[in-house]
């Protein structure tokens, strides 16, 4: 398995939920998304053993492209998870920007293709396309990309975008993947037809065996195989006591007022992943463990991922062979702080499914933590 990382790029780091995404306006969180802050976030990241770290793309956060070119120098392995959109900028030039930073960081570029789940936001960059015609355009923008980073001279004439006689002079090496989500009928063929690894947000597991084989089949009909990947946040402790204990301090920080306006605003979203994961809460604070361990509070004011893993690391790893069972073999996640729950997971989880034989350590041995987080020499 791999797992990656989160950069919160919109200033949404603190000890506290934060809200906002998907549309509705983010709150006010008590760490800056400043290079040194991120900075320590990549470098912990890629020392605790994460393989690369997610950065979110819209208007309530800063650009991806330019902070990760940023944050690149300050670390040596860790890659970038690149969330973009397709039509805000031409195929031509997205495939050289990619092929650009591909090559200068040394193979450390990974893309997640967000297609735009809000009209509204979308025209705000000047993009009046509906959303199904969104889809249509990605998966000819993603044509023409794939296409460029081969080598290959493309001339192309479809019903949103049209090149003549594109070419990139240096190609990517190796060529980024890329990783795309999306719960509607539009974004499944997209996804079977171009994406390398097929992202979903944190639903019990039944739901995510559902969507995999959905998409497993249309990518049969394509002639392609996909990876899986799980987007969701974590809650891990020494303890389950201690773990519920956290779960409840941020739930108890999550205002009712808030909880009304952000359901609001969610409700609005053409998302149908978004819509799933509220179902999931129903705005409301109670019932939120919706499986065994996995816990639905953050989607009470957060937009995008909703749930969390939540428990003692043993827990949290045996969760997380769950949704391995049923074919998850990717997992992004993050928490609340982001830095010291890169720890939390990292000291903690992840040398639970490497004894488990789920899991290698990417990072050189000098790099890595010698003690595991909890155990009785660190404790002594």
């Amino acid at each position: 398995m791999k797992f990656h990382w989160f950069l919160p790029t919109n200033g949404g780091d603190g000890r506290q939920v934060v809200s906002g995404g998907h549309g509705v306006e983010h709150g006010v969180a008590g760490r800056p998304a400043s290079v040194p802050y991120l900075g320590q976030i990549a470098r912990s990241a890629e020392q605790l053993g994460f393989e690369a770290a997610l950065t979110p793309t819209g208007a309530w956060c800063e650009d991806a492209w330019l902070t990760t070119a940023m944050l690149a120098p300050l670390s040596e392995r860790l890659k970038f998870l690149v969330a973009f959109r397709p039509g805000l900028t031409s195929p031509t030039l997205a495939a050289q920007m990619a092929a650009t930073f591909q090559n200068l960081t040394g193979g450390r570029l990974l893309l997640n293709v967000v297609t735009g789940g809000e009209s509204h936001e979308q025209r705000a960059y000047g993009d009046f396309l509906d959303k199904d015609e969104r889809y249509e355009r990605c998966g000819e923008f993603l044509s023409i990309v794939r296409r460029l980073w081969t080598g290959e001279e493309v001339t192309y004439a479809g019903k949103h975008l049209r090149v003549d006689q594109a070419r990139l002079q240096q190609l990517p090496d190796p060529i980024p993947q890329i990783y795309f989500g999306g719960s509607s009928p539009a974004a499944g063929e997209v996804a079977a037809e171009h994406a390398d690894v097929y992202l979903t947000w944190g639903e019990p597991p039944a739901a995510v065996a559902k969507k995999i084989a959905w998409i497993r089949e249309l990518g049969e009909k394509q002639g392609r195989e996909l990876t899986y990947g799980l987007r969701v946040h974590t809650i891990s402790r020494d303890t389950s006591e201690e773990a519920w204990a956290e779960a409840d301090r941020l739930l108890a920080g999550i205002a009712e007022e808030d909880i009304a306006r952000v359901q609001e605003g969610l409700r609005r979203s053409e998302s149908v992943g978004q819509q799933n994961m509220l179902a999931l809460n129903n705005g409301s604070k109670d019932g939120l463990e919706i499986h065994p361990n996995l816990w639905a509070g953050v989607g009470l004011v957060r937009g995008g991922a909703g749930t969390a893993l939540v428990g003692s690391h043993e827990e949290v790893a045996d969760l997380v062979e769950e949704y391995h069972a049923v074919g998850i073999d990717e997992l992004v996640l993050s928490a609340y702080p982001h830095l010291e729950g890169a720890y939390q997971f990292g000291e903690g989880v992840l040398p639970i499914l490497e004894e488990r034989g789920l899991w290698t350590n990417p990072a050189p041995v000098a790099a890595r933590a010698s003690v595991p987080f909890g155990s009785q020499k660190a404790a002594s």
